[in-house]
C-alpha cells in the first residue's frame, strides 16, 4: 500500500473530483458516496467545495459541523479516495448510525489497503481535534469495510436496523 495524505478540497482538485464523481456515480453500490459530503448530488465541483467549507465552519444547515479530506496518493497526486470528520455525532442520524466518519475509495482503487490508510489517517485528526472515541458504522454486508475497521481498532458495539438494512456500530479509542 502506498502512502497518503489528506488534504482539504481546493480547486487543484476540481477535475479529479468530477472524475471521482463519475466513477462512484458508475459503480452504483450503496456505500460508493458514504462520507463524500452529498458530493453525488453535485455536477458542479466548486459549489460542492463552498458547501464543504460552509459545512467545516458549522454553517451549513442541518449538518454538523465536519472536515471532508481527499485521500491523495503521495506518488502521483491521484485522488484515491474522501473521508469526513463529523465534529460530534449529537444527531439523530450521525447517533445512531452515521458515526463521527464516512469513507469512499474510488473503485478502481478498492482492494488495495487504502480505507485502512485513509481511517488511520483520519484517527490522528480525532486525535488532534480532541476526541477520545470515535464511532465508525458499516452496513452487515459490507465486509470490505468491516475489516478496515477492525484493523483501526474498532471494538463492535450492536447492530442497528436502518431502513430495513442491518448497520454494524463500532466504537474506536483514540490512543
Amino acid at each position: 500500500m502506498e502512502a497518503l495524505r489528506l488534504l482539504r478540497p481546493t480547486p487543484e482538485y476540481a477535475e479529479e473530483l468530477a472524475c471521482f464523481r463519475r466513477e462512484l456515480l458508475k459503480a452504483g453500490d450503496a456505500d460508493s458516496f458514504a462520507g463524500c459530503s452529498g458530493l453525488e448530488q453535485y455536477e458542479d465541483i466548486g459549489e460542492w467545495m463552498e458547501m464543504v467549507w460552509r459545512q467545516e465552519q458549522g454553517n451549513e444547515p442541518g449538518k454538523v459541523p465536519s472536515h471532508v479530506y481527499l485521500a491523495i496518493r503521495r506518488r502521483d497526486g491521484r485522488l484515491v479516495g474522501i473521508i469526513d470528520l463529523r465534529h460530534h455525532i449529537d444527531h439523530p442520524v450521525l447517533g445512531l448510525w452515521g458515526g463521527h466518519t464516512g469513507y469512499s475509495v474510488r473503485p478502481c482503487e478498492r482492494g488495495r489497503g487504502y480505507a485502512q490508510e485513509m481511517l488511520r489517517l483520519n484517527l490522528e485528526k480525532c486525535r488532534e481535534r480532541g476526541l477520545e472515541k470515535v464511532m465508525v458504522t458499516c452496513s452487515s454486508e459490507n465486509f470490505a469495510s468491516e475489516r478496515t475497521i477492525l484493523a483501526c481498532g474498532g471494538v463492535f458495539e450492536r447492530e442497528v436496523a436502518v431502513d430495513g438494512e442491518c448497520i454494524k456500530r463500532y466504537w474506536i479509542t483514540i490512543k
